[in-house]
């Protein structure tokens, strides 16, 4: 019997081997229409933290508080949020690739009005028509994705998390090289990224026709009707409070000028992108979605908790914090992101869409909460609140999890 155990182990490993093989192969070999819109998307997730390494520069310039600078993430991922409700209502009846272009046009738009800003109400204000933008893109561009890439959708997925992961680490560096010059040139350079980007998706992605079968408004939120999509979105609220409670809030709290910060956050960024392309698939085939979900968000909530009793004694071990968690963030987005692509019977945009409204929520309200907290109680308690969010989130996967488990075979 031991025998015959060790064989078919030696066989599995042989096979997960032989698949992850084939999808290294296959992830390279992608149409050009693949390589422009996930480039076009890494700059589309720069502009999430390009605020990050200026915020300290903005509240200054404009006479601002730590609250009100935070409404630049929190009506940014608001209008997110709700745009994503209607995302697969336009691009169903226009078609991927016009939603693309009209998304990059808005941001285009606004990342210019926001460096023109004379006030932060302006400035908020501005970010929110960005945030509009952001969300026509975002969620039609996984799907677009997913729909043109070789590989599948598991490969799709983790070209989606590169370029995720790519854009949030460039982010602040950009923000940083230009923002220590002016804290309005990381604005204009944006809408340079995001214009270049235009024109590359208007020449090299083919003509996407709109589906058959139209989708409703309402179908998003009919969509989180199913039990293991809900599960997913819950989960991921919580989990994204924590998410944007570090990169909104740390800047506060490091004492470091806009080169500083950007570096901080630029390796933070790359953490994010290498465990989301080349460390969460293989964790997941070898112990399931629901296994390591769990375990790196209990280990996130350690990580936070790390960085409250850190915060106001030690910059260093902040640093390493940030950079840490970096790596559980990667892990954790590419897990939630393909259980919400795959474990309801709605179509993918539909599910993207319902799941991503909700997600999003918790971007939202995280870096205003985080602030009215460090303001009020002192800079430990942001962090606290982001573990006790991850113990929440553990609790609504784990409740869920049979809802999730009976779907990971396809899944990974």
């Amino acid at each position: 019997m031991s025998r015959q155990l060790a064989d078919a182990s030696a066989s599995a490993e042989t096979t997960i081997e032989t698949t992850l093989q084939a999808e290294k192969a296959s992830l390279l070999k992608q149409p050009k229409a693949v390589w422009a819109t996930a480039l076009a998307a890494v700059f589309a997730f720069m502009g999430i933290g390009l605020v990050d390494p200026i915020l300290p520069a903005i509240a200054k310039n404009l006479e601002a508080s730590t609250s009100e600078v935070s409404l630049l993430f929190t009506s940014y991922f608001l209008v997110t949020a709700i745009a994503m409700l209607i995302s697969g209502f336009v691009s169903s009846r226009i078609g991927g690739k016009k939603t693309l272009l009209i998304g990059l046009a808005i941001i285009v738009v606004f990342a210019s009005l926001s460096g023109l800003s004379g006030s932060v109400e302006q400035l908020v204000g501005f970010r929110a028509g960005w945030g509009l933008g952001n969300a026509l893109f975002v969620a039609t561009a996984l799907a677009v994705i997913v729909g043109v890439a070789s590989g599948g959708t598991g490969t799709a997925i983790i070209l989606y998390e590169a370029a995720l992961g790519l854009g949030i680490s460039l982010g602040p560096l950009l923000g940083a090289l230009l923002g220590g010059w002016q804290w309005r040139a990381p604005f204009f350079g944006t809408a340079v990224l995001m214009a270049a980007a235009f024109i590359a998706l208007l020449a090299l992605l083919p003509k996407t026709p709109a589906p058959a079968k139209k989708s409703r408004l309402r179908d998003p939120l009919l969509a989180l009707g199913h039990k293991g999509l809900r599960t997913t979105a819950a989960s991921a609220l919580f989990y994204n409070y924590g998410f944007f409670t570090i990169l909104a809030f740390t800047p506060f709290i490091l004492g470091m000028d806009a080169y500083g910060i950007g570096g901080v956050f630029f390796g933070w960024g790359v953490a994010v992108a290498v465990f989301s392309v080349f460390v969460a698939p293989v964790l997941q085939k070898r112990f399931g979605a629901v296994k390591v979900l769990t375990g790196t968000l209990a280990v996130l909530m350690l990580d936070l908790m790390g960085l409250g009793l850190a915060a106001g004694h030690s910059v260093t071990v902040v640093v390493v914090l940030v950079i840490v968690a970096g790596a559980l963030l990667g892990i954790n987005n590419t897990v939630y992101t393909e259980l919400a692509m795959g474990v309801s019977d709605s179509p993918r945009p539909v599910a993207s869409a319902g799941y991503n409204f909700v997600r999003w929520m918790g971007g939202a309200l995280a870096p205003f909460a985080a602030a009215q907290l460090g303001e009020h109680f002192g800079p430990q308690v942001p962090f606290f609140a982001g573990a006790v969010a991850m113990v929440i989130a553990i609790l609504v996967a784990f409740g869920g999890r049979s809802f999730l488990t009976s779907h990971e075979p396809h899944l990974v």
